[in-house]
């Protein structure tokens, strides 16, 4: 799930518990940073997704060397969805199963969300959802998102949304959360995935929030 905010880019997604005896991985399930000012959130295989992101990093790489500037998000996600698009085209090949949610800031544009599907379709979106149970995510947004929000109230309407749609109790273990923001300072973007400690406090604020809000309503 995705939310576009007046200062920043919320991405939110459940985690898939493995085996116990797996080694636990060392980097986001679900998020990845594709260059400075662009990131991602996955849905879908997970090994499609690698192939892609790979192409994705190499192509702002080689625009970056070669203009000296990072790549508009638009261009880059353009590029990468003209390739999945032509897997669509041709007998002996199957299209690349996985959908995207881009966060990414640049000069152009400001802050932006994008969706793509493995048709090779993209469009942008205030706010989004992929994955299993999206639409039960979709309606929940339709109803409680707004543009006004910044990336903290963004977070905690997440955590609210993100809940219904999981077929279990949401935990610590099962939630993660990553804000893309940029510094007022020096004009950086940065992508950060909220540590188990922030997911943690971040779930017993909303849980206060919806619990004061009950009680209000119940007034």
């Amino acid at each position: 799930m995705g939310l576009l905010c007046k200062d920043g880019v919320v991405l939110a997604a459940e985690k898939r518990v493995q085996s116990k005896l797996l080694e636990k991985p060392k980097t986001s399930e679900k998020m990845y940073l594709v260059d400075s000012h662009v990131a991602c959130a996955v849905a879908g295989l997970t090994s499609d997704a690698n192939i892609l992101l790979e192409r994705a990093r190499l192509t702002a790489q080689r625009h970056r060397f070669k203009y000296q500037e990072p790549q508009s998000v638009e261009q880059l996600i353009e590029g990468l969805c003209n390739v999945k698009q032509s897997y669509t085209q041709f007998g002996g090949l199957r299209p690349y199963g996985v959908s995207f949610l881009f966060a990414g800031w640049d000069k152009h544009n400001g802050f932006q969300l994008y969706l793509t599907d493995p048709s090779g379709n993209y469009g942008g979106w205030n706010a989004t959802a992929i994955g299993n149970n999206n639409q039960i995510a979709k309606d929940k947004l339709k109803k409680g998102y707004e543009e006004s929000m910044t990336v903290e109230e963004a977070l905690t309407f997440s955590v609210a949304v993100l809940a219904k749609t999981m077929d279990v109790t949401p935990s610590v273990e099962r939630m993660e959360f990553a804000t893309l923001t940029r510094d007022a300072a020096d004009g950086e973007v940065r992508f950060r995935v909220l540590s188990k400690k922030e997911t943690a406090s971040l779930l017993e604020r909303a849980k206060e929030e919806t619990e004061e809000g009950e009680g209000a309503a119940s007034k």
